[in-house]
């Protein structure tokens, strides 16, 4: 047993400084702070080498036997569940061949030039105020649901159109060839097939047995919503550089006063506060603006995952995530906050797995997308309940948003339900057919066609407003053919909420919430399968049926549940914090600048990050407006 613990300590201590490294590289590149591509490809490899390396394998094979003679103890049981979960690591990540490992270093290669090349790749439209400007991914998906101006709308899908060109001609389909060939040397038909099998242990025959029916199920509410629009507004109204606006343009402008950026950050503390959401004391750095050469996506990453160690002494996390906002633009405070509780909600995940070991908590495989997905989702489906917003979108004066436009809001939206999701539903049907073409028959001509057909067929609108190619998933192998993980983790959010609504009758402010969530998903981390997880909160298995219910409700019936909610609350006392902090350290980041943290408390780097946007940053145009009034 001495043997078996020193090879546990050993790997916990080594995993944990070749994946910090790699973790600090990879903040540093992505969000330009730093230009060592070099240095991060380096280290990516070296991370690699570690979670897939045969004699690692062998070893925690052999400590394991080694174990079953011993007599049973809590240490032993406690030691085994550790190496099992390196086993699970390691079995799922290991490469068997030579030939895989070499193709491997060439991935890693070739993917790290093409992220130094599109983070040097400059991208311009035309903003609200009739200016050609530079543009992020987020300007670029922000102008097209807010500017009225449809000429300056075709300006960003121009964009986002020319940037699918530019992925194809700098590189992308030579990753796909070497994606296949790495697959292929470790006996499976194709890059898809394996990444589907590692990440959530289904073939992928299994996987569009739950996704075809999905697409069945919500085909008629989708082409009802287009329908819808083409009676309003007219045959061009599913164009892509019109289908996002008519979809929610003027309502996103209408609620904009109320959802400002610089008063996201404090509403995300107290929002989690009300849930009984703790970080357990983490450390994290988050960097919410948007800047030149950034990474254009929000992410969270852990750069020390949290765990107990060989002591019984709780290592805290060490959290990074970002988002990608532009705090003068309509639009971006709803982006904003959006993204700080979904990434909010993956940093809570991680920071609260309580295992012995850090491979229980990281966001790599044998962690499934689906599962890790399903929390952070989970969380920003908050923001749409008709309950939250009463509580939280207020404008400057500290009016509520009004039920009407909560309505309004509602009845825009809804008929587009079916359409969302299955805008995570093209991704699959499309990545699947291209990791399935021949390398002869992969030509970006090929591909771009397969792209168009793909909207077509999902969507029933092509070009996208967020074509397929422009999607920043698609270029990273740890991503790539991966995308299916949110539509089968926002199953298990409508699946979570149904059960959270049955046994309280309510979510937000809910402070039993956060507890569960600790307890039944992210306690054991990947030690549990996402199945496991549901049946242990929910008393149910994987069930997607809840979110389809929830796409195909008309807005009569979504807003009858909503106006619901209202009441209800209105009834509740008023929620206290059910804690006075997030229990984390917390710094607010622009780059290597510091913005503020809260050394002090929560409440005050909330206020120095509000004072320091609006010293920066003029209001939108019509949230001055609104607030003039």
């Amino acid at each position: 047993m001495h043997a078996a613990q020193n090879l546990f300590d050993t790997l916990n201590t080594d995993y944990l400084a070749v994946h910090k490294t790699k973790e600090d590289l990879f903040w540093d590149t992505y969000m330009a702070v730093s230009d060592d591509h070099a240095g991060f490809a380096r280290a990516e490899e070296a991370y690699k080498n570690f979670i897939s390396d045969p004699a690692r394998l062998a070893q925690v094979r052999e400590a394991l036997a080694g174990l079953k003679d011993v007599p049973e103890s809590a240490e032993k049981a406690a030691l085994q569940q550790g190496l099992q979960g390196w086993l699970a690591l390691f079995e799922c990540n290991i490469v068997d061949s030579d030939e895989a490992r070499r193709l491997m270093g060439e991935l890693i290669a070739q993917e790290s030039a093409l992220f130094g090349k599109r983070s040097k790749l400059v991208m311009h439209h035309t903003n609200e105020a009739g200016a050609r400007e530079e543009a992020t991914l987020s300007m670029l998906s922000t102008n097209l649901g807010t500017n009225p101006n449809e000429a300056a709308r075709q300006s960003s899908l121009d964009a986002l159109l020319g940037l699918e060109q530019w992925v194809l001609d700098n590189g992308f389909l030579d990753i796909v060839k070497t994606r296949n060939a790495f697959a292929r040397a470790q006996g499976f038909d194709n890059y898809f097939e394996y990444k589907v099998r590692k990440n959530e242990q289904m073939s992928g025959d299994q996987l569009f047995a739950i996704l075809d029916d999905f697409e069945a199920r919500t085909r008629d509410a989708n082409q009802r919503g287009l329908d819808g629009l083409v009676a309003e507004h007219g045959a061009d109204a599913t164009q892509g550089r019109n289908l996002r606006f008519y979809m929610s343009g003027d309502v996103t402008r209408q609620c904009d006063p109320y959802l400002p950026f610089a008063k996201g950050l404090q509403r995300w503390v107290d929002s989690f506060r009300r849930l009984g959401i703790t970080y357990r004391g983490a450390t994290m750095q988050l960097d919410l603006l948007e800047r030149k050469g950034k990474y254009q996506n929000g992410f969270c990453h852990g750069p020390i995952p949290s765990y107990f160690d060989k002591n019984g002494q709780w290592v805290a996390g060490q959290i990074n995530f970002t988002a990608e906002a532009k705090p003068d633009q309509v639009g971006s405070g709803a982006r904003a906050i959006n993204t700080l509780f979904h990434e909010g909600g993956h940093a809570a995940h991680f920071a609260n797995v309580t295992q012995n070991s850090p491979c229980f908590s990281q966001e790599f495989a044998p962690t499934s997308m689906a599962y890790a997905e399903t929390q952070s989702m989970f969380c920003d489906s908050l923001l749409d309940d008709a309950d939250w917003l009463k509580r939280y979108a207020t404008d400057a004066q500290g009016e509520p948003m009004p039920d009407a436009l909560i309505r309004t809001r509602i009845e825009s939206r809804q008929p587009f339900a079916a359409y969302n999701e299955r805008c995570a539903l093209v991704v699959p049907y499309f990545e699947r057919a291209l990791y399935r073409l021949s390398d002869a028959g992969r030509t970006p001509q090929a591909v771009l066609q397969l792209a168009r057909e793909s909207e077509l067929r999902i969507l029933g609108a092509s070009p996208a407003p967020r074509p397929l190619l422009a999607i920043p998933h698609l270029l990273n192998q740890e991503s790539a053919a991966a995308y299916h993980g949110y539509l089968l983790a926002n199953m298990a959010v409508y699946q979570t909420r149904a059960y959270f609504e049955r046994t309280y009758g309510y979510l937000t402010d809910n402070p039993a919430i956060g507890p569960a969530l600790a307890q039944h998903y992210w306690a054991r981390g990947n030690g549990m399968t996402h199945d496991q997880t549901l049946v242990s909160l929910t008393g149910e298995s994987f069930n997607p049926r809840y979110l389809a219910d929830e796409c195909n409700q008309t807005p009569a019936q979504a807003w009858a549940t909503a106006q619901a909610s209202i009441d209800a609350a209105a009834k509740r006392p008023l929620a206290e914090d059910s804690s006075t902090s997030l229990d984390a350290v917390i710094r607010i980041v622009h780059g290597a600048q510091v913005l503020a943290d809260n050394t002090e408390s929560d409440d005050a780097m909330c206020r120095n990050f509000e004072a320091w946007v609006g010293a920066n940053f003029a209001l939108p145009a019509e949230a001055a407006t609104a607030v003039a009034a």
